[in-house]
């Protein structure tokens, strides 16, 4: 049976039982004290009995009729030794005291036979000591001292990359942290190999192999000053080995506070990217929005929220918070409250498709900027759900272009996609229209600029990939992937953000400005990077026995193998170097306009294979791929 077992079967002992063993243990350990005090004195082992001159026993006998009755009264059996405190320890020390004096009155003064009167002496301070001991191993070993000690062994052991500040604090953090255990520190520094911080051993990087061999499961890298690149370059050294990579935020981030293990995180494809996020221009940042009265539509979602916490740092005037969600618009609300700075925020539920209310909005506020990030995104969901899509993506941005043109907006930005170039799906053939809807709104009023701002896949927006592969790999797996070939762009999504507000600001009407999202990813390379970042590796032909398997699914309705930034080839450069601007086709108002009413007649009647022909028609570069897949449509069908 192992200690920790014998430690749970002596506490759940009846409490008369536990007050008898700890008796026993008292009377064993006066007549062993009284058997080693004869030791000491004499220097030989004495018999207890059957000693021609020596009477060990006699001594022992009263040790006990003196010692038992004391410890009794003095609650010696009363007190949970577990929990015992200085308190107890006073106690004891009181008893063995009265002890003492009794004992050695009647050994050392008065004699007992076959007793060396030094024994009074002696006895009474090797009981002390034993008593106290036997108190404090029982603390030690039931009071939770030991039993912390075995779920400290059991936690993971994790090595610290960096022996900076950072790192330091980072450390005493986890002192007392019930997840993990912290086995020494990684540094690229080789003077600092060998030594000893804070109590934990400085390693080179290149032992990371013989450490994790020892059972290291972590590495947690404290490094937030360094930049992508270099951080590629450490995650690449990892690769090798099964271990779990966690991260620390950037230095900015950390720049409120200590570091503490609540700043931990997962480490992200925003890691990954392997390029610098370039610094925001303030002009261009500030331009549209410090001051002003901005109105973001969409303000609950993934890049209109995060438009909402950029601008509101800007300290614009007012800034209006537009969405149909109750639930996301109360959220970003309550967010922004918390750093709102004496900005004005004004919550209003709103369709954008109600030109009634989208009006009365604009009438009301008469905004200087717009940016409308409202829309459906999802490729699927809108691929079973066109009409709804068309009308959310395109007659949305219509009613709010003309509101914004009729009350004298002077800037309307639309939030636009990869996917609207020569799109395959109808999500992407309705954001193409929308910006289409724009660029004729820009001939037809000249007082507002209209522009859009065209990019790929934002990391950790609704439907990301990264959440989703995360969740499959805390589920054993398989991540789900929908071709091995399939690749995208990855950009994060406060870097989006920032990019669009400073390309809104470089309009000049009409403009289709598109960001440089870096150099595509392979869905496949994410998806093994995040499982050997997980400290776990994939199943495969060549690891049978691995822990997470890759499995592909197939294409979606409307899902493309590679997505395009681009329609032409002629992109122009513009004064920030992460933003370019197209030059794209599009029709005129007058010829527009007959279209889109065609297109509603479609819409009110749900008529899905008349829509998608009215989109190739409207979007020269659509193709619709596969059969219908609306919702609606199928089931009249099978009734039909």
């Amino acid at each position: 049976m192992t200690k920790s077992a014998w430690a749970k079967r002596t506490l759940a002992l009846p409490r008369l039982a536990k007050r008898f063993v700890a008796l026993g243990v008292d009377v064993s350990l006066c007549v062993l004290t009284v058997w080693l005090a004869f030791y000491l004195r004499l220097g030989e082992w004495v018999p207890m009995l059957g000693h021609e001159q020596w009477q060990p026993m006699n001594a022992a006998l009263l040790s006990l009729a003196v010692a038992l009755p004391i410890f009794i009264t003095q609650g010696f059996y009363r007190a949970i030794f577990r929990y015992s405190g200085w308190p107890a320890l006073m106690t004891v020390t009181k008893a063995m005291l009265m002890y003492g004096v009794v004992f050695f009155t009647a050994i050392t003064a008065f004699g007992l036979a076959g007793v060396p009167r030094t024994l009074g002496l002696i006895q009474p301070m090797l009981l002390l000591l034993a008593v106290g001991l036997s108190r404090a191993l029982v603390r030690y070993w039931l009071g939770g001292t030991y039993q912390n000690r075995l779920r400290l062994a059991a936690l993971p052991k994790v090595l610290v990359y960096g022996a900076g500040d950072a790192g330091r604090q980072l450390v005493r953090a986890m002192t007392n942290s019930q997840e993990m255990r912290v086995a020494g520190f990684l540094d690229d520094d080789e003077r600092l190999h060998g030594h000893v911080l804070n109590g934990q051993p400085i390693y080179a990087p290149h032992e990371l192999g013989r450490l994790v061999n020892l059972g290291v499961t972590h590495v947690l890298l404290a490094l937030p000053t360094i930049s992508r690149a270099r951080r590629n370059e450490i995650l690449n050294t990892f690769a090798p080995f099964k271990v779990a990579v966690r991260t620390l935020p950037s230095l900015n981030d950390l720049a409120q506070g200590k570091v503490s293990v609540s700043d931990l995180r997962e480490l992200d494809i925003d890691d990954l990217l392997g390029r610098e996020p370039v610094q925001p221009n303030g002009l261009l940042l500030n331009l549209n929005t410090v001051g002003k009265r901005v109105v973001v539509t969409g303000a609950g979602g993934s890049i209109g929220s995060e438009l909402c916490r950029q601008i509101v740092r800007t300290s614009p005037k007012q800034l209006l918070l537009v969405d149909m969600s109750e639930f996301a618009l109360y959220q970003i609300h309550q967010e922004l409250l918390a750093v709102a700075n004496g900005v004005e925020l004004v919550p209003l539920l709103a369709s954008v498709c109600d030109k009634v209310r989208m009006h009365e909005i604009m009438g009301t506020w008469k905004p200087n900027t717009v940016y409308h990030a409202a829309a459906y995104k999802h490729v699927p969901m809108v691929e079973h759900n066109p009409a709804e899509g068309v009308r959310n993506n395109v007659w949305g941005t219509w009613v709010c272009a003309e509101a914004a043109a009729r009350y004298g907006v002077r800037n309307f930005v639309l939030i636009s996609t990869d996917k609207a170039v020569r799109p395959t799906n109808i999500m992407g053939a309705t954001k193409r229209l929308a910006e289409m809807v724009l660029q004729a709104h820009a001939q037809l009023y000249v007082k507002t600029c209209f522009s859009m701002v065209r990019f790929g896949n934002v990391l950790g927006s609704s439907g990301s990939v990264v959440p989703l592969f995360r969740e499959q790999i805390k589920n054993g797996g398989p991540i789900t992937l929908t071709h091995a070939e399939i690749t995208r762009y990855f950009m994060t999504i406060p870097e989006a953000a920032q990019l669009v507000i400073q390309a809104g600001a470089m309009g000049t009407g009409g403009d289709v400005f598109v960001l440089d999202m870096g150099a595509p990813v392979r869905i496949i390379d994410l998806a093994r990077r995040m499982v050997e970042l997980s400290g776990l590796t994939v199943r495969d032909i060549q690891n049978p026995t691995g822990d997470i398997e890759l499995a592909v699914t197939g294409l979606r309705p409307g899902e493309k193998l590679f997505e395009e930034l681009l329609i032409g080839d002629n992109p122009e450069s513009t004064a920030h170097p992460r933003i370019m601007k197209a030059h794209e086709q599009f029709w005129q108002w007058a010829e527009l306009k007959v279209a889109l009413d065609e297109l509603s007649q479609s819409m009110r009647t749900n008529d899905v294979p008349r829509i998608r022909l009215l989109l190739e028609q409207l979007v020269n570069e659509y193709k619709a791929n596969g059969d219908v897949v609306d919702w609606v449509h199928i089931e009249q069908a099978r009734q039909a």
